[in-house]
């Protein structure tokens, strides 16, 4: 079930030189396509209604991509996995979480560049769409003069698009949460949860440094409370619990103790109690890396009882989901052929998207999740990068 770990140092190299680099909608119609529509609003309170609606069958299908991670000349094979995914899969709603470009961009129009190569996918074919944000977004803003907020403010041009700015007044860009209306009533049937997990931990607190602990960021206390607020609201509005997934960049600390069914113990024994505990179906093959804190989002999800899953990318050799006491803690793979994979031959062999399945017919609307790969598609495996050229801008777009 798992292949040979990633080597520590090689996390570590990424790590280092990325630090030292910045230093340095469409509603789904009644007939089950979707259409376009203006951007979404901006609520203060981070909830965007009436974009997405379920099929007249009362299905729903959401595509998760996660990491395409490159420049502006996107590896061509990232678009070929996409486009055939989305044409394969035809989602309601398709998703890049996180790490949606790395540091190549030396200026604001390459940076534009490298996100339009990946958002033309589900933008030419009509998809509604939006992405969060991961820990190598920001690698080249010094140069770029491009941040988050910024970022926001560009994908909103896209007439697909369902990124708002977010709610306000609590860490990070763009937490907020997509309903999906009912097929034939009002109200909010199912929850898109959109949450900025960060980038890294800071170089000190209290004048302590992070040696020996995961240095990536965490969520907020502000953020885990607007969740706890915002879901409580959902549920006073539609009279009872809506239920939810929650998209993140990076795992919690709860993903590690999943596989392993353990805080400390970490053996092929503890593993195999895990699978048979916590249902874990897919691979490990790098270990976690969440940031330094345990968030508290796992426990506050746990409580509200109205979220089904909690997916994340970040590794990108991945692929796991545990059933973690009544909550999917799962990961996508990574969608991008530029950054890291498997290495060797194997390389590209976990390229891959997420698909979920939501159903008005069953308990609790979630109805499963499964993997696309791109070796499904017969997209080329071959070791190395092919990169493209930039996409042109649509119209109205730059």
């Amino acid at each position: 079930m798992t292949s040979s770990p990633l080597s520590p140092s090689r996390r570590g190299v990424l790590r280092s030189s990325t630090a030292a680099a910045v230093a340095g909608l469409a509603t789904a119609g009644a007939s089950g396509t979707a259409s376009a529509a203006p951007s979404a609003p901006a609520g203060k309170d981070g909830i965007v209604r009436n974009r997405l609606r379920f099929r007249e069958d009362g299905t729903f299908t959401v595509v998760q991509f996660n990491d395409t991670q490159d420049g502006p000349r996107t590896d061509r094979r990232t678009i070929a996995l996409q486009e055939a995914v989305l044409d394969d899969v035809e989602p309601d709603f398709a998703l890049i979480n996180g790490d949606v470009i790395d540091g190549a961009p030396t200026s604001a129009l390459e940076a534009k560049q490298a996100i339009n190569n990946v958002v033309r996918p589900m933008e030419d074919r009509g998809i509604p769409w939006a992405l969060t944000f991961g820990n190598h977004d920001e690698d080249s803003s010094e140069r770029t003069g491009m941040d988050e907020s910024a970022y926001v403010d560009f994908v909103r041009q896209y007439s697909h698009n369902l990124n708002t700015p977010g709610a306000g007044g609590i860490t990070g860009t763009g937490n907020q949460v997509l309903t999906v209306r009912p097929s034939r009533d009002k109200g909010d049937a199912f929850a898109l949860w959109l949450l900025d997990s960060g980038r890294y931990a800071p170089d000190q607190i209290a004048g302590q440094d992070f040696e020996g602990y995961p240095d990536w960021d965490w969520l907020r206390p502000d953020q885990v409370q607007w969740y706890l607020e915002t879901s409580a609201a959902l549920e006073r509005r539609n009279r009872g619990l809506v239920p939810g997934i929650v998209f993140q960049h990076i795992a919690l600390w709860e993903h590690r103790f999943a596989w392993f069914a353990s805080v400390d113990s970490r053996t092929e024994e503890d593993h195999a109690r895990a699978a048979q505990k916590h249902s874990i179906v897919g691979e490990r093959n790098e270990d976690e890396c969440p940031g330094p804190f345990n968030s508290g989002m796992f426990a506050a999800m746990l409580q509200r009882g109205d979220v089904k899953g909690l997916f994340v990318g970040h590794d990108h050799i991945n692929t796991y989901v545990a059933d973690y006491y009544g909550i999917q803690l799962g990961y996508a793979p990574g969608t991008g052929f530029g950054p890291y994979g498997l290495g060797g031959a194997d390389e590209h062999r976990l390229r891959g998207a997420r698909v979920f399945h939501l159903d008005e017919s069953v308990e609790g609307i979630y109805a499963g999740t499964e993997l696309r790969f791109a070796k499904d598609y017969g997209v080329d495996l071959t070791a190395g990068t092919q990169p493209s050229e930039p996409a042109e801008f649509p119209e109205g777009v730059g």
